[in-house]
């Protein structure tokens, strides 16, 4: 889908976010950025979206360019709108791509049952919880059917019960959308139990050091298969390697 060739980017203060940095996405590809703070992975992530430009290197897709709803992105936080209800806020991409709502009603109600939250619809965020309301920013993300989805940390400010079930959840949704997902995380856990395939950065200024491809089949029983505390113990000693 996507080869990222020895790509750099240095902002206006001087601080070089990442250095000759290459990877390659697949169509269907789960993929984990993993790395300490401030090593690069969300500005890569902006890079592989079009919300910025690179300083060095290149970005070049298979094929043509994404068109508008090709991308979906998920931020840590659900940045919905406050005053509007969950099916609002998920039918914002559609509204801003000239659907009218009745075109767009049975493409909301879809993304929003696809994540567990039919019956929401009129919900407004402060009525929802934080689980619910990342899910109601999952399916806006979702709504336009896209090929690749780049997902922020979007976990990170849940508790750990939320968090086991939204990746659960979201392993569902990715193999019933088939999209490619590009997946910032700090948890060695959570790619591990998300990810085929775990890139592993170094510190500012940020580089994929290595990758690390997983076999696992998550389940329910997943994080207590002796498989699965290898592949984490295994991407601890390459994190570690990598921070070297």
């Amino acid at each position: 889908m996507l080869s990222v060739s020895h790509v750099g980017r240095r902002f206006p203060g001087g601080t070089e976010a990442l250095r000759d940095t290459s990877l390659r996405l697949a169509e269907s590809d789960f993929v984990a950025l993993l790395g300490p703070s401030g090593c690069g992975k969300s500005t890569l992530l902006r890079l592989i979206a079009g919300l910025d430009q690179p300083d060095d290197g290149r970005l070049e897709w298979d094929g043509e360019a994404p068109a508008p709803g090709d991308i979906g992105y998920v931020f840590q936080d659900a940045t919905l709108l406050p005053w509007a209800s969950a099916e609002d806020n998920v039918f914002l991409p559609l509204r801003l791509r000239g659907l009218s709502r009745a075109a767009a009603t049975p493409e909301v109600a879809s993304a929003l049952a696809r994540v567990g939250l039919g019956g929401f619809e009129h919900a407004r965020p402060r009525e929802l919880s934080g689980g619910m309301r990342m899910r109601v920013s999952i399916a806006r993300a979702l709504v336009t059917r896209p090929r690749l989805l780049l997902m922020d940390e979007p976990f990170a400010a849940l508790d750990e019960f939320t968090r086991h079930r939204l990746q659960a959840d979201l392993l569902a949704v990715w193999r019933d959308a088939g999209c490619t997902v590009v997946f910032v995380t700090h948890s060695i856990y959570e790619a591990a139990f998300l990810a085929r395939r775990i890139l592993l950065m170094t510190s500012r200024p940020g580089r994929i050091d290595r990758e690390i491809d997983s076999t696992l089949t998550p389940g329910p029983e997943t994080r207590l298969d002796p498989a699965y505390a290898a592949l984490v113990a295994e991407i601890g000693r390459g994190l570690e390697a990598a921070l070297q």
